[in-house]
């Protein structure tokens, strides 16, 4: 009998799914917490809570890791629905990049803060960011307690954050230095992509990359026309341009691989590479659907994301997760791929490994850090319930979140935001809004 007397929260009746290696899962089961970390994850008949600091009541609910968004660009909350319904090229080099040019460090900050709040009400613990002035990313992140991958993104051409071209490694460098030994932040290395970035500066990154033992996270392979001018300029795909210049690596995080062959997969396999799937971003810019059924079997690592806010357009991933099932289905015509079991998997325990935070993250074992998501079941679209792993994927959606822990503390408590104030920082973002309205001249069609 486990006495959670020493406890700082314990979390009971409720259905407890680990997702750890085996899939354990504990119909009625319960879940401690002793300051940041789990103590102990088991059926509920197995404790006695004693004197346990808190006790938090599932309510028959779901106690499960907290999702994990493999990829976006949080502060582009502040575009959101700014330029929608055009090809990728075009939504990025015509309205996203000369709108990104006049951001600064407040602005990213605010929209940074903005989609914490939205992630973290739809039970999002964990995510990975590449955007421009990453540091103030990495200050929401710091504020609001939130646990984020994050990486200053790198360009051939100077950037509104660093400067000149040549600054932007050294930024880095900074980012790294400031940041390391953060228990929420990690910082990775990240050129944008083979499109935007010259094969020296890709080279330079991955040797970063090495140096300090951090993810290289890069776009790959997004779209068609991305993959014909790599075919183009360098006469081969962007999975192998990257393979021949020594990039690849098991610290790469590829995003999107779209448009990869059976013998890019191959590369990707080869190399311990791991991808972030984006399908709604990818739908929503016509993009394309990448072949995730095909790398799962070819034993390559894959986790889930949103991509940003401007292209999605939101940062729930219960909804990604839905998608994510359905769409691979419709292509290879098969009910069978894409079960809701391994979706779930994408977006926790595999996506913990695709950034590289499997010893911290993504289930609930004793040892890891406390990212735990309460669901609420007791909705009329969740009842009945026989299959829980189907209900959370092809059911739930992020409004069904009740509580939310990260690192120990409640951030999210009977579906309110307990870790800062949501509201001030909406306020902030409606008056930024009002800025970029006036500089860019935008008008609702």
């Amino acid at each position: 009998m486990y006495k959670a007397g020493s406890a700082d929260i314990a979390l009971t009746k409720g259905i407890v799914l680990t997702q750890d290696p085996a899939g354990t899962v504990f119909e009625d089961g319960a879940v401690c917490v002793s300051g940041d970390h789990i103590v102990f994850v088991g059926d509920a008949r197995d404790i006695d809570l004693g004197n346990a600091g808190r006790v938090i009541d599932a309510g028959g609910g779901i106690i499960m890791p907290g999702l994990i968004n493999t990829h976006t660009h949080a502060a582009m909350t502040c575009f959101r629905g700014l330029a929608d319904d055009m090809e990728l090229m075009q939504w990025l080099n015509h309205y996203i990049l000369p709108a990104e040019a006049k951001l600064d460090h407040d602005t990213v900050y605010m929209a940074s803060m903005l989609a914490c709040a939205e992630m973290m009400l739809s039970g999002t613990t964990c995510f990975s960011d590449m955007y421009l002035f990453e540091d103030a990313v990495a200050e929401a992140v710091h504020v609001a307690g939130m646990r984020a991958v994050v990486g200053e993104v790198l360009y051939d051409f100077d950037s509104p954050s660093y400067g000149t071209v040549d600054k932007g490694l050294e930024h880095t460098r900074r980012l790294v230095e400031k940041w390391r030994g953060d228990p929420l932040v990690t910082v990775a290395v990240e050129p944008h992509s083979t499109y935007l970035c010259a094969p020296a500066l890709l080279q330079k990154a991955a040797r970063l990359s090495e140096e300090y033992g951090i993810p290289l996270i890069i776009h790959v392979a997004e779209t068609n026309s991305e993959r014909a001018s790599i075919l183009e300029r360098y006469g081969k795909s962007p999975v192998a341009l990257l393979a021949d210049i020594g990039v690849l690596s098991p610290r790469v995080l590829a995003c999107h691989c779209v448009h990869v062959d059976e013998a890019d997969i191959g590369l990707l396999s080869r190399y311990g590479v791991k991808v972030s799937h984006n399908p709604e971003s990818n739908m929503k810019l016509a993009s394309g659907i990448a072949p995730v059924p095909e790398m799962i079997d070819a034993g390559v690592c894959v986790g889930l994301g949103t991509d940003g806010p401007a292209s999605n357009n939101n940062l729930d991933m219960f909804i990604e997760m839905d998608t994510a099932a359905k769409v691979h289905k419709v292509r290879r015509l098969d009910p069978t791929v894409m079960s809701a079991r391994t979706v779930l998997n994408m977006a926790t325990r595999d996506a913990a490994r695709a950034l590289g935070l499997e010893k911290v993250t993504g289930s609930l074992e004793i040892g890891k850090k406390a990212d735990i998501v309460v669901v609420d079941t007791n909705k009329p679209h969740l009842t009945p319930m026989y299959d829980v792993f189907s209900h959370l994927v092809y059911s739930a959606s992020g409004s069904d979140v009740d509580t939310v822990l990260i690192n120990g503390r409640i951030v999210v408590e009977k579906g309110e935001l307990t870790a800062f104030d949501a509201g001030a920082v909406m306020d902030g973002m409606r008056t930024i809004a009002d800025r970029i309205r006036k500089i860019h001249d935008w008008r609702l069609n």
